[in-house]
């Protein structure tokens, strides 16, 4: 996929910072700005990357963000949080709300205007994180609101724990424990090295579950895989958001087609179509807010 991406888009400066997270410890936010910002201001976009919380980087989002940068004057920050086994739950989760903390109160010296738009996005591990600092954001009662989610292929919730009422929607992860690319035996890997099965139905792990629900939540956009153990989970939450609290959604679903598709085969003409729907959808989350 790296290989795929190329180099650098034209117009689009990008710009390495590091940022001290609560424990003194520094990780790399690389920050995507338009070299000729719009006439209206440039809407925040903050990014977490995918890989089970285990692996992957900033370059798994360069492509992404290289285009949101250059299609909208979005200025993006990619953040690179830290990494389990060596950095178990929840130091990821205090990375990626640490970070965004500091894209919000520097919005400004990055280039960004909030007004015009605050979005939080990530994919698989990414999207998980991307709910949970949603709701984190929400109850810290932040003045500075998240106007729009989009979560690619997101994990939100352990199956075990899913409320009663849900369970006979939740089959895909029985359906493709076998599925290409990620199989239930390896998200079960990916979560053995993360954070303990006890610890699970921490709504920091499980947004599906946090306890005053999901009322409050910014307008959000899905992308979700048929062949994909999570997706039962994400189509559950979504409705959960659209039916229980009236959020504006969008869903885009990709039948047939295994977790991470795009990144594994980057030529296909499905993974092109991904990553034209990942643009159109950041365009109309920027005209929801």
């Amino acid at each position: 996929m790296t290989a795929q991406i190329g180099g650098s888009i034209p117009g689009v400066k990008e710009t390495d910072h590091q940022v001290a997270m609560r424990d003194g410890e520094k990780i790399t936010c690389r920050v995507y700005q338009p070299e000729k910002a719009p006439s209206g201001g440039s809407a925040l976009y903050v990014m977490f990357h995918g890989g089970g919380w285990c692996i992957g980087g900033l370059e798994n989002e360069e492509l992404l963000c290289r285009l949101m940068c250059s299609k909208f004057g979005v200025v993006a920050v990619n953040i690179d949080y830290r990494l389990s086994p060596e950095h178990k739950f929840p130091i990821p989760v205090h990375d990626c709300h640490d970070s965004t903390a500091w894209a919000a109160k520097n919005a400004s010296d990055l280039g960004a205007d909030p007004s015009k738009g605050f979005i939080i996005g990530g994919t698989s591990a990414g999207g998980n994180l991307t709910a949970v600092i949603t709701n984190l954001w929400r109850d810290d009662g932040a003045k500075l609101p998240i106007t729009g989610n989009h979560l690619m292929i997101p994990a939100v919730c352990y199956g075990p724990a899913l409320p009663e009422k849900y369970k006979k929607d939740y089959r895909s992860y029985d359906q493709n424990a076998n599925a290409a690319i990620l199989g239930t035996k390896a998200m079960d890997l990916f979560a053995d090295n993360y954070i303990p099965a006890s610890q699970r139905t921490d709504p920091k792990f499980s947004p599906l579950l946090v306890k005053n629900g999901q009322k409050g939540l910014p307008t959000s956009y899905f992308q979700i895989c048929g062949q994909d153990p999570l997706r039962d989970e994400a189509l559950i939450y979504e409705r959960i958001l659209r039916e229980e609290q009236g959020i504006k959604t969008k869903v885009d679903v990709y039948p047939g087609l295994p977790h991470g598709f795009w990144s594994i085969a980057p030529q296909l003409k499905a993974s092109e179509k991904f990553v034209e729907d990942s643009l159109k959808g950041v365009g109309w989350l920027l005209e929801q807010k």
